[in-house]
């Protein structure tokens, strides 16, 4: 509570804050405040993921609540990318599906009190760096050089440069997206704790569904559309 983790109570504070520190090659690490998030967050899906494991290895014919949950859970991700993707949407269906689960659960833990991974730009960064690779790796595999360098060329030669930058931004646009929004609402949501604390019981509720639910999901779905228009363009050329 002290350190920030917690967007609810008395010191309410959004801001990013070391736990701890440690020493490693001479240089001082600090374990901060997301780091803490996100190991809560991976630790609920590990758990989840365990449960339906089991469940799914000990499947009844006739499905109890949890197998359904997992079953739909599993179809709804598979027929999104599938509709994106088509053909191509095997071999991406676990990587998209495992991204929106965590960006998901990121984004709607504010909810449960905590200050959203995806609140972070070291977090929302590297996820966009990994669409990234993914995309340039599928171009270079399907397109070969040539056909890199011919739609880098295109429509003319000298649209090069423009069409590099265009390339390179994508981790950025993709990631400052996510993490621009849901810091806005986190920000939003500690200073009407902060500053309205005498009066801030039961309504703020409203406000965390809007701004942790339904556009922490908002965020979530575009994250994995562009991902996925990104590498199927990249695949088809």
């Amino acid at each position: 509570m002290g350190h920030g983790l917690l967007l609810s109570g008395g010191n309410v504070d959004f801001m990013i804050h070391g736990v701890f520190s440690y020493q490693l090659f001479g240089q001082t690490f600090w374990i901060t405040t997301s780091h803490v998030c996100i190991l809560i967050v991976v630790l609920a899906i590990m758990a989840f993921c365990f449960a339906a494991n089991r469940a799914i290895k000990h499947a009844n014919e006739i499905p109890g609540t949890f197998q359904n949950i997992v079953e739909l859970i599993v179809e709804k991700l598979d027929g999104m990318v599938e509709a994106v993707m088509g053909k191509n949407a095997a071999g991406f269906a676990n990587y998209i599906g495992t991204i929106f689960i965590f960006i998901l659960i990121s984004n709607i833990s504010g909810l449960f009190g905590l200050r959203p991974p995806t609140a972070d730009y070291g977090v929302t960064f590297p996820l966009g760096v990994m669409s990234f690779c993914i995309i340039h790796f599928n171009k270079f595999k399907h397109q070969k050089v040539s056909g890199v360098i011919k739609g880098l060329c295109s429509p003319w030669p000298f649209w090069a440069p423009i069409n590099m930058i265009g390339d390179f931004a994508v981790p950025v646009s993709l990631s400052l997206r996510l993490f621009a929004n849901i810091l806005s609402g986190t920000v939003m949501m500690a200073l009407i704790y902060g500053l309205l604390s005498q009066i801030a019981y039961f309504w703020p509720a409203v406000l965390h569904v809007y701004f942790d639910l339904f556009s922490g999901a908002i965020q979530t779905y575009v994250f994995c559309m562009l991902s996925m228009t990104y590498i199927n363009d990249a695949i088809e050329g």
